[in-house]
């Protein structure tokens, strides 16, 4: 126990779950010949025999300030998005619990990764890790093992990666995890993602475009054929931004062909198919047979290597409107990693409607946020400071943010639709287009970081890489 960042250590956290931290009020600091030490601002002879017969252990119980308490709780303890439902408590096994916890905190990855003398099971929470539990070294084989069964994965296969899926349903939930294993020096590491099955809450006019990329973007999905890139990393939410385009699409009137790795969202009146590279049903075979399917719209979930590109542009020029991710780090260094592809320029100046960059960034919270003036040390060297950036505020951490500093995330854009102008810089090979950019007043990455630092959105340490692009 950490009485400076009011952490707990992990061995203690997972001796309660946050419903019964919440509830009686009680932080763990020690666990000793069997005896559990909790902290609490309500200590009582009754609380300490109902916590003996609730966790059927020894309980030792401290006085600690409400204040203390309050801090420790919303530190360490997230509080679950709905009630625990009897679905969720049908079962006693670790794994069903530890699942469902992850789902309903928000989580999007679980991590179970073997180490020499530990195991440790972390969540990505709002794109940050961090470690819920500690499972023995002895317990750590079987559930693994389980979870591969409930994957579909070879339990004998312990030398080679694997990838599986698990689909759950509930009374009161449904949702995907795609699995994947790796074989690590001490064990296999495995990876859970989390998939939300239904598409139906994400509105594009959500997703954090301002009102002009807006009607740039919705302008340039109205056109019936061409292609539209969104890049960005791993986690920056480019699927989440096809999907909520592909829902603005989906009509009566359309064919919505789609390929993916994984589906992570369905979409009523979409025909989804799911990548199976093992038996030949990659990107580019599977595009080939779209195009026998009479589709008006095709989405490719990535643009991987050069036949899945040649197979999207034809798409394309044959009168498709294909949507596509591709990894890069702005929307115009798309058009460079197409023609390192082996793309000619001339095709791409003829197919490519619009260009996209995103990033996910965590909103500040708005509660405990704190205002601070700029200062040329705490900004990237090769930053030039703007004019009307005066102003940037600092995360401080607060109970309603679980004392992050942040709450929530929105996607920042960089939107490049491909007009007369740069059609022939793209088939000239002349890429250097800063200035057009600049007076056709098109925001970039970095000048929208900028914007939200200036609005107290976000911090600078959060889009700290943007700024030193």
């Amino acid at each position: 126990m950490n009485k400076t960042t009011y952490d707990i250590d992990t061995s203690l956290f997972q001796l309660i779950n946050a419903e019964q931290a919440y509830h009686y009020r009680i932080i763990p600091i020690e666990l000793e010949n069997g005896v559990i030490t909790f902290i609490s601002d309500q200590v009582s002879k009754d609380l300490k025999q109902e916590l003996q017969i609730v966790l059927n252990k020894d309980v030792r119980l401290m006085q600690e300030s409400s204040e203390n308490i309050e801090q420790y709780l919303s530190t360490n303890f997230r509080k679950q998005t709905r009630k625990q439902t009897e679905d969720l408590q049908y079962s006693n096994d670790f794994l069903e619990k530890l699942l469902f916890t992850a789902k309903d905190i928000g989580s999007s990855d679980i991590h179970f990764e073997p180490y020499e003398h530990k195991c440790r099971v972390r969540f990505r929470l709002d794109g940050k890790l961090k470690e819920y539990f500690v499972v023995a070294l002895s317990d750590y084989p079987t559930i693994i093992n389980k979870l591969k069964i409930r994957a579909g994965l070879d339990i004998s296969e312990k030398r080679l990666p694997q990838d599986g899926r698990i689909s759950i349903k509930t009374a009161s939930d449904e949702f995907d995890i795609r699995v994947s294993s790796l074989p690590t020096l001490h064990g296999e590491k495995m990876v859970l993602r989390i998939l939300s099955k239904d598409a139906n809450h994400i509105e594009l006019e959500s997703l954090g475009f301002t009102k002009k990329e807006f009607l740039t973007y919705t302008e340039t999905i109205k056109k019936p054929n061409g292609i539209i890139l969104i890049s960005g990393p791993t986690g920056s939410g480019k699927t989440t931004t096809l999907y909520a385009t592909l829902k603005l699409l989906n009509s009566d009137e359309t064919n919505i062909l789609t390929i993916e790795d994984p589906i992570e969202y369905t979409l009523e009146g979409v025909n989804q198919v799911q990548l199976k590279e093992n038996i030949g049903l990659d990107f580019s075979s599977t595009l080939r047979t779209f195009l026998r399917q009479d589709p008006d719209i095709i989405m490719v979930g990535e643009i991987r290597d050069a036949e899945t590109a040649n197979m999207a542009i034809r798409a394309a020029m044959t009168g498709h409107l294909v949507l596509s991710t591709i990894h890069t780090n702005s929307a115009w260094s798309t058009i460079s990693r197409l023609i390192d592809m082996g793309i000619p320029s001339f095709l791409i100046a003829s197919t490519l409607n619009v260009s996209v960059a995103q990033r996910l960034v965590r909103k500040l919270c708005n509660h405990c946020k704190q205002e601070q003036s700029i200062s040329k040390d705490i900004l990237p060297l090769t930053f030039e400071i703007p004019k009307h950036l005066k102003k940037h505020f600092k995360a401080i951490g607060c109970n309603n943010c679980h004392h992050t500093g942040y709450s929530g995330r929105k996607a920042i854009y960089e939107i490049i639709p491909i007009s007369k102008t740069l059609v022939e810089n793209i088939r000239n090979n002349d890429l250097q287009i800063d200035d057009y950019l600049f007076e056709n007043g098109v925001e970039t990455l970095k000048s929208n970081a900028v914007q939200l630092i200036n609005e107290g959105a976000t911090s600078i340490q959060e889009v700290y890489a943007l700024l030193s692009d």
